[in-house]
């Protein structure tokens, strides 16, 4: 059995459109704080970002007691990427920016707040249904697959070899055993923009040499003599023809690749999540589920666990909990429901609060991975409350 997993580098055109719209909150978040935010008086942001050739439009909805020049934001986050010169796909100096911003809807509005609300408390942005997911396969308890390729872009990223343009995407597959253990790396595909700047006419032949070290050292113990490498299988990938200069980026369009990168039964829900405050549940019941699977996992309950949790709009507490242990659990799925709905906190407010995700900084990090970091929802801090819970201590 095979298994295959897809991620993409923060430069892909898709993700440079979620951190232009993560770095805009962000910036929104850190004036917000200056002036003394609580959850009441926190900003409300919906964003959505397209990047053409050579252009940018940040529209969406926004309100907010700051102001945050978009154009300076857009221009930082591009050029923090790597995109100053059009010999890569994107220059951060040059580009156009168009802001198409306007309002928070009133009537949305009304339901997101404690002090308006006919609920009196923060109630979901919006309807929704978010899963979380969790598998004992590697210590994160995340799919193997997700963790490997995930290390595998950030070897990218930071390998400092400027050969290697911003641009780039990969998939990993690993053969599972009939146990459903994982055993090996059988096969690496990375393909990756390449600056000719930076490459003399002597070296071209030693490019994809450099990206199989890159990848290997980064896959570890995962793969061996027999694992098939694949670097851009067109033959050719130009930087000149990277990024928004051969194709559009958009917020969300990745979603698959940022949730669990396509592992079988960890289903997706919800919409995008970094280009949203934490109110819309699309961002913070989809940290919510996972923190509450992870601890189900961690706690020996089940061996494999998806969480859905489901929304209405102006109301705080989830309309229902389902979960799924796949035939692992050691107690029936139905009094882990119970058990979510005792321990975890899931409502807009409570998890704003103990995710603390009206921290700017934790909106820069989103666009690169939604798990594999310190964020508060990867903490497996509510193990011995599911313990307690479950009757196992």
């Amino acid at each position: 059995m095979h298994i295959t997993a897809e991620s993409i580098k923060v430069g892909h055109p898709d993700l440079v459109a979620d951190a232009i719209a993560a770095d805009v909150i962000a910036d929104i978040l850190d004036k917000e704080r200056k002036l003394g935010m609580d959850i009441n008086s926190m900003p409300h942001c919906g964003l959505e970002v397209f990047l053409g050739k050579g252009f940018c439009i940040v529209g969406g909805e926004v309100t907010t007691r700051v102001y945050v020049d978009i154009e300076n934001s857009v221009r930082k986050t591009v050029l923090s990427l790597g995109y100053d010169n059009f010999r890569v796909g994107l220059n951060g100096n040059s580009m156009g920016i168009f802001n198409a911003i306007i309002p928070q809807s009133p009537d949305i509005n009304i339901g997101t707040r404690a002090d308006l609300g006919k609920h009196k408390e923060i109630g979901a942005g919006d309807q929704g249904i978010m899963y979380g997911f969790a598998v004992n396969e590697t210590p994160e308890l995340l799919p193997l697959t997700y963790v490997l390729v995930n290390r595998m872009m950030r070897a990218f990223e930071n390998c400092g070899n400027p050969v290697f343009a911003p641009d780039g995407k990969g998939q990993v597959t690993v053969n599972y055993g009939d146990d459903g253990v994982p055993i090996r790396v059988s096969k690496v595909l990375m393909s990756n923009a390449i600056d000719y700047r930076h490459v003399p006419d002597s070296f071209k032949g030693s490019v994809e040499a450099q990206a199989k070290e890159i990848a290997f050292n980064s896959l570890g113990e995962w793969v061996d003599k027999d694992t098939e490498f694949l670097f851009n299988p067109t033959g050719e990938w130009n930087a000149i023809n990277s990024c928004s200069a051969a194709d559009s980026g958009i917020t969300g369009r990745k979603l698959v690749v940022q949730f669990y990168g396509g592992y079988p039964g960890a289903q997706l829900g919800g919409g995008s999540v970094v280009n949203k405050s934490p109110e819309k549940v699309d961002c913070s019941a989809a940290f919510g589920a996972r923190h509450a699977a992870k601890n189900i996992v961690a706690a020996g309950l089940a061996a494999k666990c998806s969480v859905q949790l489901a929304y209405a709009i102006g109301v705080a507490r989830p309309m229902s909990i389902y979960v799924d242990t796949f035939r692992t659990g050691i107690i029936p799925d139905r009094k882990i429901d119970d058990i979510v709905g005792d321990v975890f906190d899931l409502t807009p407010g409570g998890m704003i609060e103990r995710f603390d995700l009206l921290n700017g900084d934790v909106y820069r990090k989103l666009p690169r991975t939604l798990f594999m970091d310190d964020y508060l929802w990867e903490k497996t801090d509510k193990v011995d409350d599911v313990k307690k819970a479950a009757g196992i201590e």
